[in-house]
């Protein structure tokens, strides 16, 4: 199934909006991280901490999930395909991954983070606050930079697929 013109360019206009608030989100994340685990003051700390908890609750797997959603229909409904191309297949392999780390690592770690912290305990490790929205950060920027580059060319697949279309099978050799 093909998408007609309006409806791939409002995927994608979705696709893009999530895709920067997941980025955004990240950013967010990370300056409150630092905030809370460079800071000598417990309340900067405890608003840092309950702050990243809001946004990893009720923002972050959401706009994951929505990434991850309009990045699959544009996948499966332009000719980009799924698995057609070695960047659309990153980064829909560092989006679920990303998305699965958000769900079972950065927000379980948030949350331990706040729990501490309103217990009056200690920070109980930067790498609560600091380490997931650093992975995050790193992997949005390489997915936004591969999206704008689109390295690597075709796999192997759609190298099949191109010159099925062409009328010729693989083994036979391309005329220059």
């Amino acid at each position: 199934m093909k998408l007609d013109r309006p409806a791939r360019r409002a995927f994608l206009a979705v696709h893009v909006v999530a895709s920067a608030g997941w980025l955004g989100l990240s950013v967010g994340l990370l300056a409150l991280g630092l905030a809370a685990d460079t800071t000598g003051s417990p309340a900067t700390v405890e608003a840092a901490v309950r702050s990243m908890q809001l946004f990893a609750d009720r923002l972050l797997l959401p706009i994951a999930l929505l990434t991850l959603g309009s990045g699959l229909v544009l996948a499966l409904g332009t000719p980009w395909g799924l698995a057609r191309h070695r960047w659309v297949w990153t980064k829909f392999w560092l989006t679920l991954a990303t998305t699965a780390a958000t769900a079972l690592a950065l927000r379980p770690g948030v949350h331990e983070a706040v729990a501490a912290v309103s217990a009056g305990q200690a920070l109980p490790d930067g790498e609560d606050v600091l380490m997931g929205p650093v992975v995050s950060l790193s992997a949005y920027v390489f997915m936004t930079v591969i999206s704008v580059l689109k390295p690597w060319g075709l796999t192997r697949r759609g190298r099949r697929l191109r010159e099925a279309t062409r009328g010729r099978t693989p083994a036979e050799p391309t005329r220059v």
